[in-house]
């Protein structure tokens, strides 16, 4: 008899932004497949089990967690933020896809989660009030030609775009590299927001404008936001910039 497999994400990494939902396959759980830290971010019982792994190896660690869960095992893939953007979701659908036969008829169940767009975007106000685009960085999966190519047109079709994955110790230069294609289709003044562990004790959150926007400030841990021709500062005396998207294009009426 078939387990069940809960996919969940455990938020930008502040335990009040996790979902009930997931909250309760955790409870549900006897065992625990994901990368160290994301396991480090739940309190497990004694009779729990964790299964980590190192942050490459998504379709080993997928693969493993249905193996378990076919045998009849409550199982959970841990994600940080939402498992489905960028993490350990589209990883189970791939090992279902391509592996097993019998890890087809698993129960799976995929949990929603805040994204770390979503809560970096809170932080500042609401960049992301109007159309918006999500790329990763990361050329690990794709080419490097064509993240230029969608950075580009994402811009010229004015919208915010949001960056994961913006840069890594094996990637130095690609945020740079970013911001000056960036550059040639947006104004000097867009906002650019680093968002760098959202949510959590050593939360930092950094606005630039795309003009002076240096990729350094960022690692992994950041997502950063990249504001659209429409995108608006709000100067306010004595509190951080308010930054918003407005609802409506200029010169565009109800």
């Amino acid at each position: 008899m078939s387990g069940r497999l809960f996919v969940i994400g455990t938020g930008p990494g502040n335990p009040e932004q996790m979902t009930p939902e997931a909250l309760a396959a955790v409870e549900t759980a006897t065992d625990f497949f994901g990368y160290g830290p994301y396991l480090d971010r739940l309190t497990l019982r004694a009779d729990q089990t964790r299964h980590a792994s190192d942050n490459r190896e998504e379709l080993d660690r997928a693969g493993a967690a249905l193996t378990l869960a076919a045998k009849g095992a409550d199982v959970c893939v841990v994600s940080g933020g939402d498992p489905g953007v960028f993490a350990m979701a589209a990883a189970v659908c791939e090992a279902i896809d391509k592996g097993s036969a019998e890890w087809r008829g698993v129960d799976l169940t995929v949990l929603p989660g805040i994204t770390a767009m979503l809560a970096v975007a809170a932080r500042v106000g609401a960049p992301l009030g109007h159309d918006f685009c999500v790329l990763s960085l990361s050329d690990n999966l794709k080419p490097w030609s064509v993240i230029e190519n969608r950075l580009a047109l994402a811009a010229q079709a004015g919208f915010v775009i949001a960056l994961y994955n913006p840069i890594s110790k094996a990637r130095p230069w690609q945020l740079g590299t970013a911001f000056e294609l960036l550059r040639r289709h947006l104004p000097a003044a867009t906002p650019v927001i680093f968002g760098r562990a959202a949510g959590r004790p050593d939360e930092r959150i950094t606005v630039q404008p795309l003009e002076k926007a240096d990729a350094a400030i960022a690692d992994m841990a950041t997502c950063v936001i990249i504001g659209s021709p429409e995108t608006r500062v709000i100067a306010r005396e004595g509190r951080p910039d308010l930054i918003y998207t407005p609802r409506f294009m200029a010169g565009e009426t109800r």
